[in-house]
C-alpha cells in the first residue's frame, strides 16, 4: 500500500456509496478505489495534477470525477458517514470543530484592492441643463 492510498479497512466504510460501475463515454470506467486515491493524492500540498503518478489512471479521469462527484453529492455523504462514526466513538471535541482558514483565498477586494467607482446612469444623475424640461422634483 501506497502512502496515501486507502487501506482496506478504510476503503470498506465507503466502498459501498461508489456509483455501480458500468460503461461511460463509450469505455469502461476505471476502479473507482483507484480514482480516490488518486484524489487522495492531489490533495497532497503541492500536487500538480499533470504530476499524478500512472498507477492512478490518467489525470484528466481523476479531475472528471473530482469536478462531477461534488455535484452528485458523493463526498457530502462520505463525510456525512465518517463524521457520524467518529462522534459515536466520541473521537470528535465539537467544540474545536472548524475549518482551516489559511487554504481558503480571500477576494481581491477582501484583501484591500481599490474598489472601482459607481457609475450612474444619465437618468439617476441631474438634468444636463437647467433650462431643460421642467424643475427637479425629487430630492437626492
Amino acid at each position: 500500500m501506497r502512502r496515501h492510498d486507502l487501506s482496506d479497512a478504510q476503503w470498506e466504510l465507503i466502498a459501498d456509496l461508489m456509483p455501480r460501475t458500468g460503461r461511460h463515454g463509450g469505455g469502461r470506467w476505471r476502479d473507482h478505489r483507484q480514482v480516490v486515491n488518486g484524489l487522495l493524492w492531489t490533495r497532497c500540498p503541492g500536487a500538480q495534477w499533470r504530476d499524478l503518478p500512472e498507477h492512478y489512471g490518467p489525470w484528466q479521469t481523476v479531475d472528471e470525477r473530482l469536478t462531477r462527484r461534488p455535484r452528485e453529492g458523493l463526498f457530502d455523504t462520505i463525510l456525512d458517514r465518517l463524521r457520524l462514526k467518529l462522534n459515536a466513538k466520541g473521537l470528535i471535541d465539537l467544540d474545536l470543530w472548524c475549518i482551516d482558514s489559511t487554504s481558503v483565498r480571500a477576494s481581491r477586494s477582501a484583501a484591500g484592492a481599490r474598489k472601482k467607482p459607481i457609475r450612474r446612469s444619465r437618468t439617476t444623475m441631474r438634468p444636463a441643463s437647467p433650462g431643460a424640461g421642467s424643475a427637479v422634483r425629487s430630492t437626492w
